[in-house]
């Protein structure tokens, strides 16, 4: 499996690879970097009464990946990081000190966009936006693997999902909703 995904890489590295591909895509990975955007826009979320439905959904699906992802999955799996496997490739960002599987930028992005879909907010067609660009970042720049990146927006998604659920269990428990879109 590592081969043909090695291989689907390189791919995208003789297709895709030049000097402006490799700032948009060094960008939009260092936003994702710990969630970074998608913890920032719900806190923004928060704040905003007519939003805090999304804000508290969004939140609800981010503490579940990283629960999930960074404390569980990855530290279970353990699986190296492609670039590890592929020593000749000449990576344009540092090395990470984690594991590769599933990747947490596409988990993150997706548990978000899933959250704010799920709560009718129209900003999850300019997040859907976002987090394709952002999951593939991490193939353009040789950080994971694609299957680590479909898990990762499949597991996303189930978190969007699960967190939106807690959001309206916590809803029901209060006898009131949040303030929302």
């Amino acid at each position: 499996m590592n081969a043909l995904e090695i291989g689907i890489l390189d791919g995208i590295q003789e297709i895709f690879k030049n000097d402006v591909l490799d700032v948009i895509m060094k960008s939009v990975s260092r936003i994702g970097n710990s969630g970074a955007i998608w913890v920032a826009l719900a806190l923004v979320l928060l704040i905003i009464p007519r939003t805090r439905r999304s804000g508290m959904a969004m939140s609800m699906s981010l503490i579940i990946i990283f629960l999930a992802v960074n404390l569980t999955i990855k530290p279970l799996v353990a699986r190296t990081r492609p670039y590890d496997y592929n020593p000749d490739i000449v990576l344009i960002i540092d090395r990470l000190k984690d594991y590769s599987f599933p990747s947490g930028h596409s988990a993150s992005s997706f548990a978000a966009i899933m959250a704010l879909y799920k709560c009718r907010n129209r900003i999850w067609i300019p997040a859907l936006v976002l987090g394709i660009t952002m999951a593939f970042s991490r193939l353009y720049l040789y950080m994971h693997y694609p299957t680590d990146v479909i898990c990762g927006i499949l597991i996303g998604i189930l978190a969007g999902v699960l967190g939106f659920t807690i959001m309206r269990f916590i809803e029901r428990k209060r006898n009131r909703p949040f303030p929302g879109i």
